[in-house]
């Protein structure tokens, strides 16, 4: 690992620095979060601010220190790559931290509960119940989707709109609401996924109340004022037209003549912003609690927000590059 390359970035996602081991909790924190969300390297005896190698005091006792921290202070076990680098003639302790498969991670004087921490950006947050139990199904390999709604029924979902989607095709049978895993066997019954309720579920926000969309259009490039704003609480597939609706509606269109036909073409690439909507509906976490799907319209963009995190082992950087 080329630590004087490291030198050069900014904290993130992957990386932080510290001076010292004087704050060993937070130090503690950060390898909890790095596990339990994509990995990443702490480099220990860098000034914050400068990143300037400030040396590490009595290296090979630091080191045995913060391995005996490690070993007493995290849950399940961890096992990162702790060695010395010199740079500059200083030495400096290396942590790297690998993604682990034996995620949720905790502070061990904090429990298992409160003692969770995940990666946003440069900070640590501490994760909350539904946030510990998607990691511990990211592990399983099990998605919150696919988790059974005993309490419901496939009487209460609306099947009208399913059709609606296979209308080019065959009628879909139970077979096939179980090859789609809308439907799932829980104790000897047929019973709905938790992805059919957020689908196609007629009470779906008395279980998912965030399962809806907010759209805005906003003055200028921030939120100070708000021109025109809409909350969508259909079916996810009805919500994906009304989205796009609402982007027309504020989008500017004109027309080319070029060819023999008349053809629209608008301000915006309804093509890539249709997709981006899909992807957002798709992929938003909804064991998550607290916000909507947000579409804003802005002057010079638009932004669309869903509530989740990155898939574990995933950064920033990674999906810069495809």
């Amino acid at each position: 690992m080329n630590v004087a390359e490291l030198l050069k970035r900014s904290e993130g996602k992957t990386l932080e620095f510290k001076r010292d081991l004087s704050s060993p909790q937070n130090i503690l924190k950060t390898m909890i979060a790095f596990a339990n969300t994509a990995g990443g390297v702490i480099l220990i005896g860098v000034d914050d601010e400068t990143h300037d190698p400030t040396d590490v005091g009595n290296p090979l006792d630091e080191e045995e220190r913060l391995c005996n921290l490690i070993a007493d202070s995290i849950m399940p076990r961890l096992v990162p790559n702790v060695e010395l680098a010199t740079v500059e003639g200083k030495t400096l302790l290396l942590i790297e931290v690998f993604l682990s498969s034996s995620r949720p991670h905790w502070l061990k004087t904090e429990g298992p509960e409160r003692g969770v921490y995940v990666r946003l950006g440069s900070t640590n947050r501490q994760a909350d119940r539904e946030l510990i139990a998607e990691l511990r199904r990211s592990v399983e390999g099990v998605s919150f989707d696919e988790l059974p709604m005993a309490e419901v029924s496939a009487d209460d979902l609306d099947l009208t709109a399913l059709k609606d989607l296979f209308r080019d095709k065959q009628e879909p049978g139970m077979n096939d609401l179980l090859t789609l895993r809308l439907l799932t066997r829980d104790q000897g019954r047929l019973v709905p996924t938790k992805g059919a309720v957020i689908l196609f579920g007629e009470k779906r926000l008395e279980h998912f109340p965030d399962a809806w969309v907010q759209c805005g259009r906003f003055i200028g490039r921030d939120k100070a004022r708000i021109f025109d704003h809409i909350d969508l609480h259909d079916t996810l597939p009805q919500m994906v037209d009304g989205i796009m609706l609402f982007l027309k509606k504020h989008a500017m269109r004109g027309a080319d003549f070029s060819e023999v036909r008349r053809k629209d073409v608008w301000s915006i690439p309804l093509g890539i912003l249709r997709e981006a909507v899909i992807n957002a509906l798709v992929h938003a976490d909804y064991s998550q609690r607290g916000a909507p799907i947000r579409v804003s319209f802005f002057d010079d963009r638009i932004e669309v927000e869903n509530p989740g995190i990155l898939l574990p082992g995933m950064t920033i950087e990674d999906m810069k590059h495809g």
